[in-house]
């Protein structure tokens, strides 16, 4: 296996490597199985510290993988010495991170002169936070903000909840922010939580919707990762919780691959180290038993969907397997229709599929335990774009993102409502 024992060389100058300046992601496009096989077995060099944003699954993929500034002469000779296609998708990151930096600054200082939220920003979680008490103030009627449990590091968990009165009624989930640096998603959730505040009473469609059910929007739902995106710069791409694994010193579990659905399966990590890690039991994190706890108590979900980021999916179950869930015809549909709706306002195409055919073989999701549970109409997206940013999207793309995004939304929860009673 060319080019594996060159890169074995480089792994005390990777070791030493702390920041992202010079990593570069690359986009590598596999042309057969035997590419497939080799670059499993260099995600599997734990040494040079190879970040895979989209791991190699499918030569019918592409896979886009950062790379260490200090290990990239050695993957470079690898990925030619086997002749995989590749390029440089991202030059350098670290440059991407420095204007993603300046833009929140330069937000903030616009933010505090016009003393207003800028929804084409990022957030921090306590900016978020105290943006949700603000539109809880302006809609009192409509909008409550429900505490529904604390995070590993004891942070508050706050679900928004949108209702015009009554008890039990038919509601809706939606859920950003799970893997922390998808930053895109909780930034369209904020989005997506005033859009369907100011409508109600102006949009019909909206108004419909909230006089018959309530739709639940938990912004942020793994807010330790999501802070520790923030505070330590060189850890902007992490993915994972927070939580301390017993007998490993690496930190954190996919909250993605922890619920209680095919758990342990193809697709997710029994490696504390990997950032598939499934985690030592299903609903080991508390952050996926606080979502759980809400929506068996609540007893009357009808949707629930999951926002992500990137590559334009609309995705549906199953994902720890690949069968055909028994309403995947309905689900389609729905899913088709909903991407034209996205689609219409920009022309962003999205791809649409159960998970496991669409990318690949994941288990232990959550839109696959909520369509178990019994909640039919489950879906997922993964939001802009198909890998020219990745996870780094840059701000000026949030509002676009979210408008378009928006669209599917409302379609989606429309077929909802007419076809849950």
């Amino acid at each position: 296996m060319k080019g594996l024992l060159v890169i074995a060389a480089f792994f005390i100058v990777a070791q030493s490597a702390k920041l992202f300046a010079g990593d570069q992601v690359l986009r590598i496009n596999a042309e057969s199985e035997e590419h497939i096989h080799l670059l499993q077995a260099l995600e599997k060099q734990e040494s040079i510290e190879l970040d895979f944003w989209l791991s190699p699954v499918s030569s019918d993929l592409p896979i886009d993988v950062r790379v260490p500034f200090a290990s990239l002469p050695a993957v470079k000779v690898f990925l030619e010495s086997n002749n995989i296609p590749h390029y440089v998708m991202i030059k350098d990151v670290q440059e991407l991170l420095e204007e993603e930096r300046a833009n929140m600054k330069a937000s903030r200082l616009r933010e505090s002169r016009a003393k207003s939220f800028d929804f084409g920003a990022y957030h921090t979680l306590d900016e978020i936070y105290s943006w949700m008490d603000s539109l809880v103030a302006g809609h009192p009627r409509l909008v409550t903000k429900v505490p529904i449990g604390y995070s590993y590091e004891k942070r508050p968990m706050y679900a928004l909840k949108f209702s015009t009165g009554g008890s039990k009624r038919p509601a809706i989930w939606i859920d950003a922010g799970i893997h922390a640096r998808e930053w895109v998603s909780p930034a369209t959730a904020v989005w997506t939580a005033n859009k369907i505040a100011a409508d109600y009473g102006h949009d019909a469609s909206v108004t419909s919707l909230l006089d018959s059910m309530d739709i639940y929007l938990l912004i942020v739902t793994n807010p330790d990762g999501y802070v520790f995106t923030h505070t330590n710069f060189q850890n902007r791409m992490w993915r994972k919780t927070r939580s301390v694994i017993p007998g490993s010193t690496c930190r954190g579990v996919d909250p993605n691959r922890n619920w209680d659905a095919g758990f342990g399966g193809p697709g997710a990590s029994g490696d504390p180290c990997s950032e598939s890690y499934h985690g030592p039991r299903a609903e080991s994190e508390v952050e996926v038993r606080n979502v759980v706890e809400l929506i068996k108590s609540q007893g009357n979900f009808k949707s629930f969907i999951s926002i992500h980021s990137y590559s334009q999916l609309l995705m549906y179950p199953y994902g720890y397997k690949c069968a055909d869930a028994a309403d995947s015809v309905e689900l389609d549909s729905v899913a088709q229709s909903a991407a034209r709706a996205l689609s219409s306002v920009y022309g962003t195409s999205y791809r649409v599929g159960s998970i496991c055919k669409i990318i690949y073989q994941a288990s232990g999701g959550s839109i696959d335990w909520s369509y178990n549970y019994g909640i039919k109409y489950s879906f997922a997206f993964e939001l802009r774009d198909t890998g020219r940013y990745g996870f780094l999207l840059p701000a000026n793309q949030i509002v676009p993102t979210a408008t378009e995004t928006w669209q599917a939304l409302k379609h989606i929860m429309e077929y909802v409502r007419t076809h849950s009673f």
